[in-house]
């Protein structure tokens, strides 16, 4: 199967398997698991943080950051399309407490600093406290322009809030701009890091932050039943995400780009190449094109895609060049 549906869908390689299966473990709720250890000094430095935490997913690593940096009664601004708002379940909400500030993503996936401005709150007991203002880079494929992320740290600063960055695809991030993800991580109090997403890892992301910060997100790891034992069999593999596959990433770009090139060779379908930064199309259908027999037409031919109005195509590891020119043959006859 040719899978378009996420980068989450893809395959730990061989040297991961391998590394999976002689990794030297340890129970990490001690601290003696010497694999996360590694892996988690490892990202530290890479990313140009004092600390960090190996924990499940993103979306753990979105709310242990959140909970880290506010108490309860306490807000968040972000986007309206933020995923620690919109697809994360509500959890800072319902677990922490704490009460999101969604604003307007710009057409670019940034914020507006007069919209920031103006959300956060005044110290008055009517309101809740302002602590942390939280963005998500890439954010629907999308890199944010780096003069963004300096100036919604100066604002941030001059309100004495916290910034948090989902990097759940940061390193997409990094390759596309030409930065390393250090660069882009320096404006942020806080980041996560997706590492079973393009990185090809079979589970885990990193939280990464000072030392403090950490030493409480890892409380609530434990509270929200997130400590793992002999978790370096994971570790293993995220190592590995971490020193063989960034680069590879560009690879997935390219093939993005051309395949959003192709479906804007077919009157069904409407593309912006302009908005193709990373590993995502975002290809709208024609009125007369059934989302639902589309996706079935192609499931017929070896291909998955999530069916929609407009169709969200995620390229990675999985998917070579030929996969793609594949698809869109598939997809013209599927037509």
């Amino acid at each position: 199967m040719i899978d378009f549906r996420s980068d989450t869908v893809t395959q730990p390689t061989e040297a991961m398997r391998k590394a999976m299966y002689h990794a030297e473990v340890g129970d990490d709720v001690y601290g003696d698991d010497p694999s996360v250890n590694e892996l988690q000094a490892m990202a530290a430095d890479m990313l140009g943080f004092d600390d960090a935490l190996f924990v499940a997913s993103g979306t753990q690593a979105n709310l242990l950051a959140l909970m880290a940096h506010c108490e309860r009664g306490d807000e968040y601004i972000c986007g309206q399309q933020a995923h620690n708002y919109k697809f994360e379940g509500g959890g800072a909400a319902v677990l922490g407490s704490i009460q999101p500030q969604p604003l307007t993503n710009q057409a670019d996936g940034t914020l507006s600093l007069d919209d920031i401005r103006q959300a956060i709150k005044p110290d008055d007991v009517h309101f809740a406290n302002t602590k942390l203002i939280s963005l998500e880079n890439t954010i629907g494929g999308l890199v944010l322009p780096e003069s963004f992320l300096a100036d919604a740290q100066a604002l941030a600063f001059e309100h004495r809030l916290k910034t948090h960055l989902d990097g759940a695809r940061l390193a997409n991030a990094a390759v596309a701009s030409g930065r390393s993800m250090a660069q882009l991580s320096q404006y942020f109090d806080s980041v996560s890091l997706c590492l079973s997403k393009g990185l090809a890892a079979p589970v885990g992301s990193l939280l990464l932050g000072d030392s403090r910060l950490i030493h409480n997100a890892r409380r609530w790891r434990k509270m929200l039943g997130g400590g793992m034992r002999q978790a370096g069999v994971l570790a293993a593999a995220g190592k590995l995400a971490l020193t063989q596959q960034i680069e590879r990433l560009a690879e997935d770009h390219d093939n993005a780009r051309l395949l959003a090139e192709g479906l804007m060779q077919l009157d069904e379908f409407r593309v912006d190449l302009t908005r193709v930064h990373t590993n995502m199309v975002f290809a709208g259908l024609a009125p007369e094109l059934d989302p639902e027999m589309l996706a079935r037409a192609l499931r017929e031919q070896g291909i998955v895609i999530t069916p929609g109005r407009t169709v969200r195509w995620v390229t990675h590891k999985d998917i070579s060049r030929a996969d793609v020119l594949h698809t869109l043959e598939s997809i013209k006859r599927a037509l």
